[in-house]
């Protein structure tokens, strides 16, 4: 069986090695990448090309709890049908995925799978938002991608290097890349993670400039784009649906309209990693069960009243961590303090 075209969606061994632990009967099955999720309608790429398909009713609408349900990227199972729909089996394990609370029925929502690299796109205007990317950042670790900080219309910016100073305070050991779609600036740099058979998803709000660099970095106009309000930098959604896009170089992008408000599901390992910083003086406080309120020997709250460790990214930091523990915002840690109340803090005229 030749996969040739599969394993140009990326198509690994990662996923080739689950195929004998499926137990599934039916030697007819085949693997395919889901590239656009409408509802409950799928687009689907296989060996034979694109197609569309829809579940196997039996396996996916039943009374059980733990059925995984495709998402745009997801490898599955299919049973190929020229004639019409092809059939999903079952769904792949996941090497990363983003999901997000999905308040009303207050559980996960995977909204893309199985990629590569994470863009975090912000705009050097009004959208810049440290805040916001700190916890794009959180996000991003705990999806299994790579993060890359872009910073997007750098042509309508007279000096970056104040927003770059802002973002490696926050992003240690995170590339961070200044381009320009109009001018092409920073884009060569950014071929770099630009790769055949590798996925990227696109994290950022409305107006940043998305669509815009997908053209650029693709060499044709392949997305819609909106332009903003520069009064305030707020602009559309593009996106409508969900889907994956083939470039030309082989390389592939996720862009979805539910990446723009990212509720976090559950983010606790990454934020671990985006703040290790934080974590890292928590490790050296005297006390394990310090509250960092007013116990001797608090290497956090010594750090704060230092400057070592700002009262802005502390507050965020005790800002995600609620919210991972009640995402649905109905309950606050009583264990958590703001620190602005019990430190001193002193400068230097």
């Amino acid at each position: 069986m030749d996969n040739m075209n599969i394993e140009r969606y990326g198509y690994t061994e990662f996923y080739k090695n689950q195929i004998e632990g499926f137990n599934i009967e039916d030697k007819d099955l085949i693997p395919a990448r889901i590239i656009e999720v409408h509802r409950n309608q799928y687009t689907i790429v296989t060996k034979f090309g694109e197609s569309s398909a829809k579940l196997k009713g039996s396996l996916f609408y039943n009374d059980e709890q733990d059925i995984i349900y495709p998402s745009i990227g997801d490898f599955v199972l299919v049973k190929h049908n020229d004639q019409g729909e092809s059939i999903i089996y079952k769904v792949f394990e996941r090497k990363s995925k983003f999901s997000r609370m999905d308040s009303f029925y207050e559980k996960e929502q995977v909204v893309a799978t199985n990629f590569d690299y994470v863009f975090i796109i912000t705009s050097l205007n009004k959208d810049f938002n440290v805040k916001r990317i700190e916890r794009y950042i959180t996000a991003s670790f705990e999806s299994g991608g790579m993060p890359i900080l872009i910073l997007t219309k750098s042509d309508l910016c007279s000096d970056c290097s104040d927003y770059e100073t802002k973002l490696e305070k926050i992003a240690i050991g995170i590339p961070i890349l200044t381009v320009s779609s109009i001018t092409g600036d920073g884009l060569f740099e950014l071929q770099n993670y630009i790769k055949p058979s590798e996925t990227i998803v696109f994290l950022g709000s409305s107006g940043v400039g998305k669509s815009s660099l997908v053209n650029a970095i693709a060499g044709e106009e392949i997305m819609k784009v909106n332009h903003i309000r520069e009064d305030d930098s707020k602009g559309r959604h593009t996106t409508t649906h969900r889907q994956l896009i083939m470039l030309k170089n082989g390389s592939m992008i996720i862009d979805t309209p539910g990446m723009r408000e990212l509720a976090m599901w559950d983010v606790s390992d990454g934020l671990n990693v985006a703040f290790d910083d934080i974590k890292e003086l928590e490790s050296e406080c005297k006390f394990s069960n310090c509250t960092h309120k007013s116990e001797p020997g608090c290497k956090v709250k010594s750090a704060l009243e230092s400057g070592d460790l700002s009262i802005k990214r502390w507050e965020n930091y005790i800002k995600l961590k609620k919210k991972i523990s009640f995402p649905n915002g109905k309950k606050v840690l009583k264990t958590e303090v703001n620190l602005k109340r019990n430190i001193k803090i002193t400068t230097n005229n």
